[in-house]
């Protein structure tokens, strides 16, 4: 077998030890604080309490908070954190700490701090266990310090159990919460929770030190929190129930908690879930709270999502008060894109609602797992670069460092990750996730050099891994999971060179960015042989097939071939018959299959196809995009209403619908060249690094206007579309103006900051 050997690296030396430790904390104070119990025990709720008394309130007082698995603070008995703490963890071994700014709401003399953490115990696919449940407080109060010790007092709340069946399904490391409120300690967060209730802690150590080992700063904010509202059928509520199930609205599907304020009888179960309890087929996560007698209150602390919560109260019962908060990834939406037709507009509506349920401790799908593909994140990682806020960069940066920190001994990436009850490799989606729309897409639209800097000897790495057969092209690596996308009739050869073509192109560049030029030689010669073998065997005049496929022609494969250019323009039109013929791909592999339509410069095809692929999501009444083209059994995998993957046409619609895409690094200069296809009218806001692009397009018989405003620092190059052949007079900003380049499709101004209005007539 042929192997192109890229020379090797001391890979423990270009860590960037820098960057690796740049979320660490040395020096720590404070120690690891817990009560003992039995390595089996999982689901535990663990309250402590301290008071503290402090002469003058600090301008600023930031604790650094960390437990196993989740936590919630109060400072004298207001709520100051709804969710602390990520899953486990940066690495293998190492755990989060959070950072939280208490100064707002602590006050001159006693000062009361209360925490509550829930220990799950178990690994999932999206968490490490570390084997032990504590807590680690230390606060910098001015010249003073809190910090965790002996003195801290704790309890098990005894309110909180385990439920009955069903319970979530074994991806979660999540339980259901079970709360019986005759058990509750009403005021313990004040530090009133009865005569000889409070333990004396134990101390576990100083940091570093295990089973949480080194500590990594937070690198993604706190939940954006809402705070508790009201549902929107608020009014069609009963104020007593039936017994029947009461359905409250949410006004889309979100990530919440339930609230319920009741009038009731002692010992009567209330179950509280959603719509999606059992989305992607699966049971994730729901409710039973018992009822105390009298008038009573309870938020329960365990996310769900859907687009209604399902409150079963017993008949009788008073119901005082139904509310949710909602709690969810803070970034903003700044992207905006509309067309004069609605179709596409719902469709990117659609997306981003998505993309808002996927975003949390991960970029990650809500229900069945809560865990982060990397094939999935790719997709994610692209719309949230055109949707939304600084924010959203930090959940991609996480996500990659995520990738490159879990990598095995042995040069394996794998997914998802963190987690401790998985560790396969799914080939394909790895060269997705270092490649040209992984790591580098990321690149190209933040400059982040540092990042390429930290990413790059893993990328190398892993790249070694694949071999080639003596016919040039690759030899199946199956890893794991031997997984290419759900479906029927996948052409495996053509999809997986296409992806090992693309990261080499991916890790030229990356090479280059950071210095390591000796390797550019072994890349290039391998996509050479790739490009040369991949048409010498797999074109047959009329598509891409492998002599192994002896089934149906793969769209994906033919649509892959065009954007890892390794198709020439000779053969777009017989790519483009196929793609409006062949329809094999899922979600996932359908944003790549659309996207070759744009490249090959068929943008009406391409918007054809995508209202062909996404009719029936965009005409339901679901607020979110599907795992597959049907739910449930109609669906891939598990048929979940909530799949980020799906949302590859939001991409789109601004990189080539609105044609906006950078050119150099960070939106340095970029270009603006609309494909509209049988759109009239686009309205389109991108957020950049440089700060937000705005594009407005308006077409008819007589001509097009573009209009555009570009941010400081940057420079566009715009493409007024040659829509006919009789139409050649432009305008900027009211006068006659002569492109500074013009061919077939476009003709070219050059442009700086500010506002341009071009007119075709």
């Amino acid at each position: 077998m042929i192997k192109y050997v890229i020379k090797s690296l001391a890979y423990s030396a270009v860590l960037f030890v820098n960057l690796a430790a740049m979320g660490q904390t040395s020096n720590w104070k404070a120690e690891w604080i817990g009560l003992p119990h039995a390595p089996a025990d999982t689901n535990v709720w663990t309250a402590y309490h301290k008071v503290y008394q402090l002469k003058k309130i600090p301008k600023t007082a930031y604790a650094k908070i960390a437990t196993d698995s989740k936590y919630w603070l109060w400072i004298n008995g207001r709520l100051a954190v709804f969710e602390g703490q990520l899953k486990r963890g940066p690495n293998p071994r190492d755990t989060y700490f959070d950072e939280v700014d208490l100064a707002p709401y602590l006050v001159k003399g006693k000062n009361t701090i209360a925490v509550l953490t829930w220990y799950w115990g178990r690994d999932g696919f999206n968490h490490k266990n570390s084997g032990k449940s504590a807590l680690l407080f230390e606060a910098a109060l001015g010249n003073e310090i809190l910090q965790s010790d002996t003195t801290w007092k704790a309890l098990r709340h005894p309110a909180f159990g385990h439920s009955g069946p069903p319970r979530p399904n074994y991806r979660l490391p999540e339980f259901n919460i079970h709360f019986d409120a005759r058990h509750d300690l009403p005021h313990w967060q004040l530090g009133e929770a009865g005569n000889g209730m409070w333990l004396s802690v134990m101390s576990y150590g100083i940091p570093p030190v295990g089973p949480w080992n080194h500590l990594e700063k937070r690198p993604i904010p706190l939940w954006k929190d809402a705070g508790l509202v009201t549902y929107e059928n608020k009014r069609d509520l009963p104020a007593e129930s039936t017994g029947d199930t009461i359905i409250a609205k949410l006004p889309k599907n979100i990530s919440i908690t339930p609230y319920l304020k009741i009038d009731a009888p002692g010992g009567l179960k209330i179950d509280i879930r959603t719509d999606n309890y059992k989305g992607g087929s699966e049971y994730n996560v729901r409710t039973e709270y018992i009822t105390k007698e009298g008038v009573q209150e309870f938020e329960t602390f365990g996310y769900m999502n859907g687009h209604e919560v399902r409150y079963a109260i017993p008949e009788g019962v008073k119901i005082l008060e139904l509310k949710y908060r909602e709690t969810r990834y803070n970034t903003e939406k700044v992207g905006v894109f509309n067309t004069d037709d609605s179709f596409y507009n719902v469709l990117w509506e659609k997306s981003y609602n998505t993309l808002n349920v996927n975003l949390r401790d991960a970029i990650q799908d809500p229900d069945r797992e809560r865990a982060q593909w990397w094939g999935d994140a790719v997709i994610l990682l692209g719309e949230m670069l055109y949707a939304c806020d600084g924010n959203s960069h930090l959940a991609i940066q996480k996500a990659i460092r995520n990738l490159v920190d879990w990598q095995k001994p042995d040069g394996v990436l794998y997914s998802p990750v963190p987690a401790g009850s998985w560790d396969r490799e799914l080939p394909a989606q790895m060269l997705a996730s270092v490649g040209k729309y992984g790591f580098w897409n990321y690149f190209r639209y933040t400059a982040d050099t540092a990042m390429m800097h930290y990413v790059y000897p893993a990328v190398k790495r892993y790249l070694n891994l694949w071999e080639f057969g003596d016919d040039g092209l690759l030899v199946h690596r199956p890893g794991g999971w031997d997984w290419l996308d759900w479906g029927d009739d996948i052409d495996a050869p053509l999809i997986e060179n296409a992806w090992y073509y693309m990261a080499l192109e991916a890790a030229t560049q990356m090479a280059e960015l950071t210095g390591h030029q000796a390797d550019i030689a072994g890349y290039q010669e391998a996509m050479e042989s790739i490009k040369l073998n991949y048409n010498r065997l797999f074109w047959n005049g009329s598509s891409y097939k492998s002599p192994a496929n002896h089934g149906v022609i793969d769209d994906r494969g033919n649509g892959l071939a065009v954007i890892a250019g390794l198709a020439d323009r000779t053969k777009y039109d017989a790519i483009k018959k196929v793609l409006e013929n062949e329809f094999h791909a899922s979600p996932y592999m359908e944003k790549y299959i659309l996207e070759s339509f744009f490249i090959m410069g068929d943008a009406e095809g391409g918007l054809a196809r995508m209202k062909k692929r996404y009719s029936n999501m965009v005409e339901s009444p679901l607020t979110t995009l599907w795992e597959g083209w049907g739910i449930g059994s109609a669906g891939y995998g598990g048929g979940s209403y909530n799949h980020g993957w799906s949302g590859g046409p939001l991409t789109l619609m601004h990189q080539y619908v609105a044609g906006i895409a950078p050119d150099r690094p960070g939106f340095e200069t970029f270009t603006i060249c609309p494909q509209l296809g049988i759109l009239k009218e686009v309205h389109c806001i991108t957020p950049t690094v440089k700060g937000n692009i705005t594009v407005d397009i308006k077409r008819t018989d007589r001509g097009i206007t573009l209009s555009v405003i570009i941010p400081p620092d940057s420079r566009a190059r715009v493409g007024i579309p040659r829509i006919a052949p009789e139409l050649s007079n432009i305008t900027c900003n009211g006068k006659t103006a002569v492109a500074h380049e013009e061919d077939h499709d476009y003709y070219y101004f050059e442009v700086g900051p500010g506002k341009w209005s071009f007119a075709l007539f």
